[in-house]
């Protein structure tokens, strides 16, 4: 596997490729890039084909997102970041990972099986699954959900789930076809990464798709009871939801 690794702190990208061959001798380590500058001309024309893309997001004379902007990035990506708050910009464009600084060698670990695992279920098409969504003329939302279950890993596409719901501190995605499955992505998330167009949250523990509901009835103090397709009765709209839920319906 060739690896390009985007990183500005000398020491750190020592850590990482120490950590990659630890975790697999075979990998091939290319770079650090330490610079937009840098990668730019990289990106521009490209050397070798790269398997994966290690980016540090904060690089030395600008973000990594910059790059997404410039370029069809096709490349999957693990970013890696001191900082927590790019977490949703960087799964926007399809981030296989973000990991935190320090990064150790267990996450590290997890977060190229998880790269393998994809490429495994989705098949490797020139990683057109992964092509760079900055450069569409509107927002993007996401496609597609990678699910696990016992050992097996599936993807279930955005428009076959019916509702998103919170219980016992999990996210469950429930399907039109009567399935559910555990989402790993809090309802805060979900409310980023889908489109508003077809999915609104009615209250803090549930995000209805439009095609789901079936009939809306008048409920206790001034708030609305859904009817959702398939199975649930009485999904309530939370009373400070109830005019932005009519003024989305009414689109």
């Amino acid at each position: 596997m060739n690896i390009l690794l985007l990183e500005d702190e000398s020491r750190t990208a020592e850590h990482l490729v120490r950590l990659l061959h630890e975790i697999d001798s075979s990998i091939q380590v290319h770079g650090p890039i330490a610079s937009l500058k840098e990668a730019t001309e990289w990106f521009a024309n490209p050397p070798l084909i790269i398997d994966l893309l290690l980016m540090d997001i904060m690089l030395a004379d600008g973000t990594s997102f910059e790059l997404f902007e410039k370029f069809t990035i096709q490349t999957p990506v693990i970013f890696i970041t001191a900082y927590d708050e790019y977490a949703l910009q960087a799964f926007r464009v399809n981030s296989v990972d973000y990991l935190l600084k320090p990064v150790d060698q267990e996450d590290l670990s997890k977060s190229l099986k998880k790269f393998s695992q994809m490429q495994k279920v989705l098949g490797k098409q020139n990683h057109s699954w992964l092509k760079s969504l900055l450069h569409s003329s509107g927002p993007v939302y996401k496609k597609r959900f990678l699910t696990k279950s016992g050992d097996q890993l599936r993807y279930i596409i955005v428009n076959e789930i019916a509702y998103f719901e919170f219980e016992d501190g999990l996210v469950f995605a429930h399907l039109f076809s009567k399935e559910r499955a555990i989402i790993d992505q809090s309802l805060d998330d979900l409310n980023e990464l889908l489109d508003p167009l077809e999915f609104f949250r009615i209250n803090r523990k549930t995000m209805v798709n439009l095609k789901s509901i079936q009939k809306i009835h008048p409920y206790f103090n001034r708030r609305l009871s859904v009817y959702l397709d398939p199975g649930k009765n009485n999904a309530i709209v939370s009373r400070e939801r109830v005019q932005a839920f009519k003024e989305w319906l009414d689109q």
